[in-house]
């Protein structure tokens, strides 16, 4: 299996090297060449498996360049009691007859993100010595929230690499920022950028186009990569928890073999609904992808349009993860969409750059619509979401799964579309407690500090708050810096 990219056929890359550089040097996503279809006795079989072995069977499909010892060995260092706090790694919880939450937020850093970053560092140290490269990897990433503490997890004293973790300084929640600047390991940096999540994504994507700078990296030893979903890597593994879910309620008998369902997806960087996208490409039975934003809904206009525009009002939300106007992996679904159109994609991601918006065809906006609805949920709404869903089931969700459900019910009220439904839990709710908390019990929560926060929503709820985010209170500060976007590479220098 080889890897091109979405801007142009100039690049030609096995899975290791698309793995280790991240972003094509022509500033394109790389891509497999093909999919490969898994039949129904094949989707039948992964029933039978542990999560390890679904993994297993899928990656290898992407992975072909890799030993099959080489993949069983980066699965079983991902997914683990160590790494997960479920043996099942990624449970489906029951809400209704027709309503089924995945639960992604089950790993070290209690979000959806730690089901491809535990992987993705081993799978780029093997990359990198399955391509003879003798230089050290210095990973660069921008978060909105959740893949900053899992990547600093995921890659923590891993040898032979290094990362930086840059976040928008007032875009997250305190518990976040917490996890983030008391980090522990010798390899690790982290910084706050003055400015939103779209800001520092795109100060740290162009760093990777930088001739300049990495050629002075080189010099220093140093190739940079990516642990954001503009990383193959990244991206690959999430498609295992759709037909993970999938072949759960196949073998718990809620779903009969090939049947059709639904799957929601709370979206920012579209890299997880895009995951699922990819699940439906190799076969998984999927009716329709469900594309829930928040308030800042421009890819719900996008899908409603055809028309992606960035030129409007950017919001702060409860749902940090999801407060972004640019979202990168929207290149690689268009690049599909369009029958792998290089010319295409390279125009509307100029004319977004330059412009600051692009406009897709009638025929492609109705082939976006044959497979994905869209949908928006506002703060309010987000909130009462939250509140209804716990007095109605007695299920506590994090804001970011609370717009999925919301954008969920419009679905249903719109289109009376009865199909089975997996909506995917992004966060655990104590990373966003104080959120969770007013939803609940409104001027309640008063003043409350971020750990007293804790301890009301565990009263609430009746779940434990987990050990690592109790202990941040204890934790030493090691992160304090505040920079500009244009002071990321004097950061990056400082840190080699």
């Amino acid at each position: 299996m080889k890897y091109q990219s979405t801007r142009s056929e100039d690049y030609l890359y096995t899975s290791a090297q698309a793995i280790k550089t991240g972003l094509a040097p022509d500033g394109g996503l790389f891509v497999p060449e093909k999919f490969v279809r898994l039949g129904a006795d094949e989707i039948k079989q992964l029933s039978e498996m542990s999560y390890n072995e679904k993994a297993f069977n899928i990656l290898r499909n992407f992975l072909t360049d890799f030993s099959d010892d080489e993949i069983k060995n980066c699965v079983n260092l991902a997914y683990n009691k160590q790494n997960f706090e479920t043996e099942s790694i990624a449970p489906v919880y029951k809400l209704n007859s027709q309503v089924y939450f995945l639960e992604l937020w089950h790993g070290c850093s209690h979000a959806f993100k730690d089901m491809a970053l535990q992987i993705l560092p081993h799978l780029l140290a093997c990359s990198i010595k399955k391509t003879s490269e003798e230089r050290c990897a210095f990973v660069l990433v921008a978060t909105s929230g959740d893949t900053g503490k899992a990547a600093l997890e995921g890659f923590k004293n891993v040898p032979g690499t290094k990362i930086a973790v840059f976040y928008p300084e007032n875009g997250v929640s305190e518990i976040q920022r917490l996890q983030m600047i008391t980090q522990e390991g010798e390899n690790v940096s982290v910084a706050a950028i003055r400015g939103n999540f779209d800001d520092t994504q795109s100060a740290v994507k162009g760093i990777f186009t930088d001739e300049g700078f990495n050629s002075e990296l080189d010099g220093k030893g140093y190739i940079l990569s990516s642990a954001n979903s503009i990383n193959w890597g990244r991206l690959v593994p999430q498609i295992v928890y759709y037909f993970s879910s999938y072949c759960d309620l196949m073998q718990n008998e809620e779903i009969k073999p090939d049947e059709m369902i639904n799957f929601v997806v709370p979206t920012g960087n579209f890299g997880d609904i895009l995951a699922g996208y990819y699940a439906k490409l190799l076969g998984l039975p999927v009716n329709r992808l469900i594309c829930a934003s928040n308030k800042n809904n421009i890819l719900t206009d996008f899908v409603n349009t055809g028309v992606y525009d960035i030129n409007r009002s950017f919001y702060t939300t409860s749902s940090p993860s999801m407060d972004i106007l640019i979202s990168s992996n929207l290149e690689r679904f268009l690049f599909d969409i369009t029958g792998r159109d290089f010319a295409r994609i390279k125009s509307w991601m100029k004319d977004l750059q330059q412009q600051g918006r692009y406009e897709v065809p009638t025929i492609t906006k109705n082939k976006i619509k044959e497979v994905m609805w869209a949908g928006y949920c506002g703060e309010e709404d987000t909130l009462m979401s939250i509140k209804d869903t716990f007095e109605a089931y007695d299920y506590i969700m994090d804001p970011h799964t609370a717009v999925a459900k919301n954008v969920y019910d419009q679905y249903l009220f719109e289109t009376g579309d009865t199909t089975k439904t997996i909506i995917l839990s992004t966060a655990s709710p104590f990373k966003f407690n104080k959120s969770v908390m007013t939803a609940l019990k409104g001027d309640e929560v008063g003043n409350a500090g971020e750990f007293k926060l804790l301890e009301m929503l565990s009263s609430v709820s009746g779940m434990k708050i987990p050990e690592s985010l109790l202990g941040l209170k204890n934790k030493e500060i090691r992160f304090e810096d505040a920079l500009s976007s244009n002071e990321i590479k004097d950061f990056v220098r400082r840190y080699c």
